[in-house]
């Protein structure tokens, strides 16, 4: 697979890699673990595999719903639906709106069954679930944590260089945790891990203090707060 946007990449080293004296055939896309990326570096495939693979299991409990207690069809989504959903999710935020928006019809055709898109008002059985995006976003911001604060070491490639704050005179480091944000004038980089997780993270930190104290677990816990308190679509303006 040749990763370029241009048309003429393929077609300039075509039949020219080999192994074994016979030439390599070209793929469209390749599949590592799962996750399915094309020679554009899209996941658009890879998207519509997972609803469709969800959408099945919807089907499926469908089936059964007549026979489950509201408890057991959220149990059952949680357990065998959300995980098809949420595979790969951070690797794949990049991908369109519009396929995201297909994973969230997805949900909401689940929850429809479970009874918990709109729930009873007497019924505390279970709690009306978190989008994907803002499941999505934590776990970003978890993630960010773990690589700027932990210094995991695998996720090193990840670690943005703090934000500086250039004035008349001088140039400084800016106070807190702020990282630098990559520029770029594409819509598929603006909506990729490091770019909308580097914007998020400088608001995060800056109203959430302490975060370099924290562990993973408080994290988690302020990232939820905080996620709760902004809309869904969140809407990152670039600066």
């Amino acid at each position: 697979m040749v990763v370029s946007r241009s048309p003429a990449a393929g077609p300039a080293v075509e039949g020219r890699l080999r192994f074994g004296g016979f030439p390599l055939p070209f793929q469209e896309a390749v599949k590592v673990l799962g996750v399915e990326v094309d020679r554009e570096l899209r996941f658009d495939a890879h998207i519509k595999q997972i609803a469709k693979m969800a959408s099945h299991r919807v089907s499926a409990l469908r089936r059964v719903a007549n026979f489950l207690d509201r408890g057991e069809k959220f149990l059952l989504y949680k357990a065998q639906i959300r995980p098809y959903l949420e595979y790969a999710a951070l690797s794949c935020m990049s991908c369109a709106d519009s396929h995201s928006r297909r994973l969230d019809t997805i949900q909401r055709r689940a929850l429809r069954l479970v009874d918990v898109a709109d729930p009873p008002a007497q019924s505390d059985l279970v709690s009306p679930l978190d989008s994907l995006e803002h499941r999505r976003d934590v776990a970003a911001l978890v993630v960010f944590h773990k690589e700027h604060v932990q210094g995991v070491p695998h996720l090193a490639g990840l670690r943005q260089p703090p934000r500086v704050a250039t004035r008349s005179t001088r140039t400084v480091l800016t106070s807190g945790d702020a990282v630098e944000v990559p520029r770029s004038r594409d819509s598929q980089h603006q909506r990729s891990f490091v770019s909308r997780v580097s914007r998020m993270c400088n608001i995060f930190t800056a109203a959430v203090p302490h975060i370099q104290e924290m562990n993973t677990q408080s994290v988690k816990l302020a990232a939820n707060r905080w996620r709760l308190s902004k809309p869904t679509p969140l809407t990152l303006v670039i600066t």
